[in-house]
């Protein structure tokens, strides 16, 4: 009787203030549950240091063994981004990876933007893919800002910007004009094209945007006559003034030398003047040769430029990739037909002399004048995809859609535009 009584005690009903008693019980222990987990996220997630690694996982998935959690996680942490916003002391802008987004679209096109020379202008010359044209870097650390043409006019308002060095360095110049020219009124802009300084004055921003062809940014025989016979080309490494006399007065002024090095020979270098004619010149190694004609430039810079007033840029080497094994295609086509970037991670080529980029480093290490790299060097090693190729010119004549044919007439040292300087000049810019 006495367990009969109490089984009917338990499944009475519970009296009403109890009831309210319970629930407010229980909304006090979710309330300081919740409070707990809030204090505990601010204080582990949100909470960002100077240099935090990029997408740290929990103990406890990192841990565990079941595959399909982890992907879960992955899957749904796309609202982390731990990456720091960009700061050149901080960054290292080369390590990275391009990530394809077909929603990123070029601020210009080759028909669009009338400074483009037909060398880069892929689409106005035949090429039907377009995938080159939405990858996007991203470095693994940082966050770099997309360009933006109207902060670029505000930073070289009133300034005169002028990149100094061979064909690349013209590929980038064109490429800093197409980004900011589409957004200038006709009649507050023009362009004076010459063969060796050209300038593209924005009347509006009271600025310009000039290139300089200095393909050994020393003095040669070759610079303003090309010779196309690379066996004949003498380069002046200790003379700078005939050109550098052009570069005073710039605000900004970018160098870049490089390519034009790179021709396999070795490097007939001489002191004193042409006038004496091609006696007494001598063959160094390129590595020599280059090392010379740097230290001629940085005694310049360094003697010349008033840091107050001109800030000192260096575009990194510009890859090549006329070797096809260098990423493992063996059919010795170049960058023929390639429809996309090399995925191994820090590929590296043939066709970045490493020994060229400890030189620049060093030299410029020694410079009283700061001088800041534009580090181009390996994001662009991965871009075999988005050279001239056979959409491009070969002594001044478009190729044929006969010669479009052979992987021999590819050119893989330029870059098609809109493409990979557009990138170039999107780290530029953050840099400024």
């Amino acid at each position: 009787m006495i367990t009969s009584g109490l089984m009917k005690h338990r499944r009475g009903k519970l009296s009403f203030p109890i009831i309210i008693i319970i629930v407010c019980v229980l909304v006090f222990i979710a309330m300081l549950h919740a409070e707990r987990l809030s204090f505990i996220s601010s204080k582990s997630i949100f909470k960002f240091k100077t240099c935090p690694r990029k997408n740290t996982k929990p103990q406890s998935i990192l841990a565990g063994d079941d595959k399909r959690v982890e992907e879960e996680y992955v899957l749904n942490a796309s609202w982390i981004d731990d990456r720091f916003e960009f700061d050149s002391k901080e960054c290292n802008v080369g390590n990275g990876k391009w990530v394809f987004n077909h929603s990123i679209k070029p601020l210009y096109t080759d028909t669009t933007c009338p400074y483009i020379d037909r060398q880069f202008s892929c689409v106005k010359n035949g090429r039907t893919d377009s995938d080159y044209h939405h990858w996007e870097w991203q470095p693994k650390d940082c966050t770099l800002p997309r360009f933006n043409p109207e902060l670029a006019l505000r930073k070289i308002q009133g300034k005169r910007l002028l990149f100094v060095g061979d064909s690349l360095q013209r590929n980038q110049w064109e490429s800093f004009v197409c980004l900011v020219e589409w957004i200038i009124p006709e009649k507050h802009k023009s362009m004076k094209l010459g063969p060796i300084h050209s300038i593209f004055n924005l009347k509006e921003y009271n600025a310009s945007i000039e290139f300089y062809w200095a393909p050994y940014i020393v003095e040669s025989n070759t610079d303003i006559n090309i010779i196309g016979d690379t066996r004949k080309r003498i380069i002046k490494v200790d003379a700078i003034m005939d050109r550098a006399k052009n570069w005073s007065g710039v605000d900004i002024i970018v160098f870049n030398t490089y390519v034009w090095w790179m021709s396999g020979l070795r490097i007939k270098s001489l002191w004193g003047s042409f006038g004496n004619g091609y006696e007494g010149y001598e063959e160094f190694d390129t590595p020599i040769a280059y090392k010379l004609a740097l230290k001629t430039w940085a005694n310049w810079v360094d003697s010349t430029i008033n840091p107050n007033k001109t800030r000192v840029f260096f575009t990194t080497m510009s890859p090549t990739h006329t070797r096809s094994e260098d990423w493992g295609n063996k059919k010795d086509t170049r960058c023929f037909n390639e429809r996309e970037p090399v995925k191994k991670k820090k590929h590296w080529g043939s066709g970045s002399d490493k020994r060229i980029m400890s030189i620049v480093a060093k030299v410029v290490k020694k410079m009283k004048v700061p001088v800041t790299f534009i580090n181009i060097t390996q994001i662009s090693e991965y871009r075999i995809d988005a050279h001239s190729s056979v959409y491009t010119e070969n002594g001044g004549k478009l190729l044929t859609e006969e010669e479009r044919v052979y992987p021999q007439n590819a050119d893989c040292i330029h870059w098609c535009l809109p493409g990979v300087p557009d990138t170039w000049n999107q780290i530029f810019l953050a840099m400024l």
